[in-house]
């Protein structure tokens, strides 16, 4: 990816609509010690999930996610990062989202 491909997409990120209310954002300590070795931060990430872009997850938890969307239940986001995932989890109230690694569930 080039720099003019990754300035595009994080702008094409900002003009997506929001989908729901993120409540207050916690990180766990591992996801955040994930996140700086590797020069990431969780920013693009929550604005991902933020915006339904819902990363690497199977068809089943899509659709999970699309009638958490109009029920409100919980809503999860995985994204692949080398070996690694990294979820972000939504709480069913909304009053909550939380950055971490699967092994920390």
């Amino acid at each position: 990816m080039t720099a003019n491909t990754a300035a595009t997409t994080s702008f094409s990120l900002w003009q997506r609509p929001t989908l729901f209310n993120l409540g207050e954002i916690y990180a766990t300590p591992g996801a955040m010690a994930f996140l700086q070795e590797n020069d990431l931060t969780p920013y693009e990430f929550l604005l991902r999930h933020h915006t339904g872009d819902w990363g690497d997850l199977d068809p089943e938890d899509v659709e999970a996610n699309r009638a958490a969307l109009h029920y409100g239940s919980r809503l999860l986001s995985s994204y692949d990062i080398g070996h690694q995932k990294l979820w972000i989890i939504t709480e069913a109230d909304r009053s909550t989202t939380t950055v971490l690694l699967p092994q920390e569930y």
